[in-house]
């Protein structure tokens, strides 16, 4: 497990006139293994907890510990320095060496490998981030995502036993990150480290992550399993959102009339997208706002995605007026599909035994398939 409890505030101004300033109270437990993604507006804390597992932030009071092995401890006055914490760090901006050639920035990382510590090496790091094009050149000659990739490298080659980033696509513009994000859900498949991953962009959550730890204002609301945590409609910062919705593990199925099913727990899906060969394991976000829901099944439409549900349970949203609906689908083991936000009728019916038809957009957002902002056609 990767164990974490801080308190630390900042302070403000100079001398007499230093007043209080953002304070931090955050505590969590996740697997040491896959991606957790710290996850929540700019200023809430993420980048402040990252710093503090690294060693380069001494907080006022907490602990972490990784694998059950203490790195700091301020009731025991424990702290183990950065450099034998064996973090792997990545940031917003490449920091490679300029006037060194990709090669040597990578070869610099692997000098400061423990001895004997087991990992990746050259040969396979190259191969595995796609840059083995790019050993000749000086960061200077690369693009923001080739530069990223190869600071990936540089930490991989350092052998870590935890890799730390902070942000690392949100210098990029939208074309770069599409090239890096197919590279990160490699190396979380084959590298086999775990990654404490800083973001605000929820595309990178639905591509990469496995647990999300989700901070406002310095604290945790909630931590856990991904894709229970998009489903929950108690949770403002995600369910409030335009993209809010839920992520299905699904598996593509075969082709038929130049569409690809995707199957799922309660289902399958129709897509128009082409996101891999059959039998590979994807996750697909169903925007609430891409969901119609109707009383009988609908004809005459263009519509394929036509499911039969039932509504199991109507929730009260941010807003005044509406409610969310929570989706079962049948077909198989019970699968909750989006908390559909509608206007809210005068009296709000019971929640059973209604079993409608659900419409799903064709025009799905595949999580690492389709940028953030892909519209669909809403039935």
């Amino acid at each position: 497990m990767i164990e974490v409890a801080l308190r630390h505030r900042f302070g403000q101004g100079w001398g007499a006139a230093r007043r209080a300033g953002f304070a931090l109270d955050a505590a969590f437990a996740v697997p040491a293994a896959g991606v957790t993604a710290l996850f929540g507006p700019s200023g809430c804390g993420k980048s402040t907890i990252l710093a503090a597992v690294a060693g380069l932030l001494r907080p006022q009071a907490g602990r972490v510990a990784i694998g059950g092995e203490v790195l700091l401890d301020t009731a025991t006055r424990a702290f183990v320095p950065p450099e034998r914490r064996r973090c792997g760090l990545v940031f917003q901006d490449a920091r490679l060496f300029p006037h060194l050639s990709v090669e040597t920035n990578l070869r610099y990382g692997l000098r400061r490998a423990p001895r004997g510590a087991a990992g990746p090496d050259m040969a396979e790091v190259v191969m595995l981030l796609g840059i083995g094009h790019l050993l000749h050149r000086r960061p200077a000659g690369l693009s923001g995502g080739e530069r990223q990739r190869v600071a990936l490298g540089r930490a991989l080659l350092s052998r870590p036993r935890l890799l730390l980033m902070d942000e690392p696509l949100a210098a990029l513009d939208a074309a770069r990150r599409a090239e890096v994000l197919p590279f990160l859900a490699r190396l979380r498949d084959a590298a086999g480290l775990p990654i404490l991953y800083v973001t605000h962009a929820l595309d990178e959550v639905d591509a990469l992550a496995d647990q999300m730890v989700l901070l406002e204002e310095g604290r945790v609301l909630a931590a856990g399993p991904v894709e229970a945590l998009t489903a929950r409609t108690d949770l403002a910062p995600l369910a409030g959102r335009r993209d809010a919705g839920v992520l299905l593990p699904c598996v593509v199925g075969d082709a038929a009339d130049g569409l690809r099913l995707l199957e799922f727990a309660g289902g399958a899906l129709l897509t128009t997208a082409q996101p891999g060969p059959p039998g590979t394991r994807l996750r697909v976000r169903i925007r609430a706002r891409d969901v119609a829901v109707a009383t009988e099944e609908p004809r005459g439409l263009s519509t394929r995605n036509i499911l039969p549900v039932t509504i199991a349970a109507i929730d009260a949203a941010g807003e005044a007026g509406e409610v969310f609906l929570r989706l079962a689908a049948a077909g198989g083991r019970a699968c909750v599909l989006p908390a559909l936000r509608l206007a809210a009728p005068d009296p709000v019916p019971p929640p059973a035994p209604w079993r409608p038809a659900a419409q799903i957009a064709e025009r799905l957002l595949l999580a690492g398939l389709l940028p953030e902002g892909t519209e669909a056609c809403a039935s």
